[in-house]
Parts: C-alpha cells; structure tokens; sequence
C-alpha cells in the first residue's frame, strides 16, 4: 500500500513480479474511458417551452414592467412637469398616433436599412483590413496605432467634415457608419489573430496550408471568436454613428429616421416625441443583438464545447 503526504490512500495490487494486477488495470482503464465519453456527450435534448419562457422571456418583462410602475410613481409624484416628464400614457399615445398615420415603420425602417447596409460595407472592408494588419509586421506598425485611435475617436466628430465634403445625402451617413465602425471590426479580427495558439499556424502550414488557404481555413475560424466579438462592438458604433449624423444632419431629402425624430421632438418641445425615439433606438439595438449576434456567438460557442447549459 502506497500512502501520500496529504493522507489520501492509494491501493494498488501487484503481482509477484511487481506488475499491476490485470483486474486493477482495466477497472482504471474503465473509469478513463467513461470520464472521456462523458466529456465528448452533448445535450441535444430540446428546451421545454415553459422553462424557455420563465429563464429568458419572464426576467426581461419584469424589468420592463418595474421601470414602468417606476416611471408611473415619479409622474404622480410630480417629480418634474409634464412638459419635461410625460406618462408612460402620453408615450404610448405618440405611439398609437404614429402607427394609425402610417410613419411608425418607416421611422424604423429608414434607420435599420442605412444601418445594416452601413455596417456590411464596413464588414466588407475591415475584414481584409485587419486580416492585414495583423499578418503582416510593417502594415501592424504603421496602421494599428491609427486604428485604435480612430475607435476610440467619437463618431459625432465625423459628421461635420462629412457633411461639408459630401453633403447631406446617404453617402454623407454611409461615411460616418465607416469612420465608426470599420477600426472596430479590423481591431476585433486582429485581437482573435492574436489569440490563435501558434501551434495550430504551425500545423496549418505543415499541412500546406499558406496565403489565402491559411487565412480561409486556419486563420479565420481560429480567430472566430474574438472576430465575432468586434462584429458585435462594430455594429455598436455602425448604429452610434448613424443616430449621430441623423440628429445633426437633417434635411427633407434624407427623409424621417429615428434621429431625425429626436431632433424634431426636440425643436418641438415634445417629449413623448423624444421618449419615443428613444425607445424606439433602444427597441432596434436590443432586437438586432437577440436576432442576430446572439445566436451566432451561442453558435460558436456550442461548436468549440464552450457553452455552458445549466
């Protein structure tokens, strides 16, 4: 019997020629075996509804229906004056008379159509420029400290110069969503470069995998992760961006989108024009991150054995 310095014992039966016993052997070789198929197994049984309901749908409506009972109490508390305060009523009534004139939608749709086609043009160009950036040393040296300048640069700084070297059109909104968003992207995929164990390059290359093969098959889902993350900052400051130039810029050729209806709930003096605006913009980013970014990253996550299921 073999005993170790923290009291733990450890039996293990020999033969008479000092090997391990064969039973002993295969009982361990049993017990690894099972560790191992129990690591490799996956849950691929289906949530049921009412636990879905009650672990993603109930905490978020609560909230939703604390911050109104919270907003309801301080306007009858008179905290502030209905001009600079309104109901949760007067709200839903801007609500109902935007939706029965027919421009609810097109609030929406304004914005969400500049930001999405904003946020593939900056996809389409920081992707190769961080693939770029991080592959080669000189590119890394020169344009890396520029770009992280540039992320951190608020985008609203950008509206001005755009305005006046485009004009007021939806070029002008388009180079403001990629004054913002494309460092974030580039930035995102070199920080998942970054990352990648050098042994899977290594690998990658003994296998013949070099240039546009490797940055295909090795680079690109190996820095998934982290690419995936600066998708999700990026389309942040694609629709940052874009609320920035549509509350500055405002023109009747540009039509109404959800920063143009700040504005003019603004000059109106209309704060339920406001607050819905606000929650309207608030409204598209939750959905946009629930709809799209959240199922992807849960996606890759499942595939790497990183989710954890409780």
């Amino acid at each position: 019997m073999a005993s170790t310095d923290n009291g733990v014992d450890t039996k293990v039966d020999v033969t008479k020629d000092g090997s391990p016993a064969a039973g002993t052997a295969q009982d361990d070789l049993a017990g690894l075996e099972a560790g191992l198929d129990a690591l490799d197994s996956v849950q691929v049984g289906r949530t049921p509804l009412r636990e879905t309901l009650v672990r993603k749908v109930l905490p978020p409506v609560t909230a939703v229906a604390l911050v109104l009972v919270v907003w309801q109490i301080l306007v009858w508390a008179e905290v502030a004056p209905d001009y600079k305060l309104p109901s949760p009523s007067d709200v839903w009534a801007e609500v109902r008379q935007s939706w029965l004139q027919g421009t609810l939608l097109d609030y929406i749709w304004t914005s969400v159509s500049r930001g999405l086609m904003g946020f593939l043009l900056a996809l389409a160009i920081g992707t190769p420029l961080g693939l770029l950036v991080a592959r080669v040393r000189f590119v890394r040296a020169a344009i890396g400290p520029i770009l992280s300048g540039l992320q951190s640069l608020p985008s609203v700084a950008w509206v001005p110069p755009a305005v006046i070297w485009l004009g007021l059109n939806d070029s002008m909104m388009y180079a403001v969503i990629l004054l913002g968003a494309v460092p974030s992207v580039a930035n995102g995929l070199v920080s998942g470069i970054d990352q990648i164990p050098p042994l899977f390059l290594r690998a990658g290359r003994t296998l013949g995998a070099t240039g546009l093969h490797e940055a295909r098959h090795i680079v690109m889902p190996a820095a998934l992760p982290g690419y995936l993350a600066g998708l999700k900052q990026g389309w942040a400051f694609s629709w940052r961006s874009l609320m920035a130039a549509e509350i500055i810029a405002t023109s009747p050729d540009l039509g109404i989108g959800l920063g143009q209806l700040l504005e003019h709930g603004r000059t109106n003096s209309s704060m339920s024009q406001v607050f819905l605006a606000i929650f309207l913009i608030l409204i598209v980013g939750i959905a946009i991150d629930l709809l799209i970014f959240s199922p992807l990253e849960r996606k890759v996550l499942r595939s790497r054995g990183l989710l954890v299921t409780r």
